[in-house]
């Protein structure tokens, strides 16, 4: 599977770096990095696209990616992906997921969130792009931060069909023992 990671934004950008972290080895990922995203990360070592090459390999339709996940997604990125805007990297291959048809995960982080905002989630969720905001399932009893952040990346994971052991499942054994 090839998967593109973006992040864009400043304020939880680790979380996008710790989705390449989590990731198993049989995905190959692709990152791109927005300008705010990058003042957060400038010192985490990398290979990133540069989100000005609007003509690097993943902004292609014939470029093989299987997934795209934006995390954080910034309400800027979001509201650009919405409009039709291809005016950077992220953007350009946000749009080239739609038209290709291919699996896009935006994970919006601002709260609260405006009604634009809201208007906007809903267009691209009735276009079929998963919104999934890094919100908690309290029920898989996570008591760290790193385990909060392991059960969201893990939500994403399930979302975009990537196998993992990142959070205790709701009632799981008790399904397995029905079946």
């Amino acid at each position: 599977m090839r998967l593109v990671v973006a992040i864009t934004g400043a304020s939880g950008a680790h979380l996008g770096m710790k989705i390449l972290d989590l990731l198993p080895e049989s995905i190959t990922p692709y990152l791109i990095v927005s300008e705010h995203a990058k003042e957060v990360l400038k010192h985490e070592p990398v290979h990133m696209y540069d989100n000005k090459d609007i003509s690097a390999p993943i902004a292609s339709g014939s470029f093989p990616s299987d997934a795209m996940i934006i995390a954080p997604c910034s309400m800027n990125t979001l509201a650009k992906i919405s409009c039709g805007i291809a005016d950077n990297l992220v953007t350009r291959t946000a749009s080239v997921m739609i038209k290709e048809q291919r699996p896009l995960l935006l994970a919006p982080r601002e709260m609260p969130l405006s009604a634009i905002a809201l208007e906007n989630m809903l267009k691209l969720s009735r276009l079929g792009i998963i919104i999934a905001p890094p919100i908690l399932g309290y029920y898989s009893e996570q008591n760290s931060l790193d385990e909060m952040e392991n059960f969201i990346i893990g939500k994403w994971f399930d979302l975009l069909g990537i196998e993992h052991n990142l959070y205790k499942r709701w009632k799981i054994e008790e399904a397995d023992l029905e079946n």
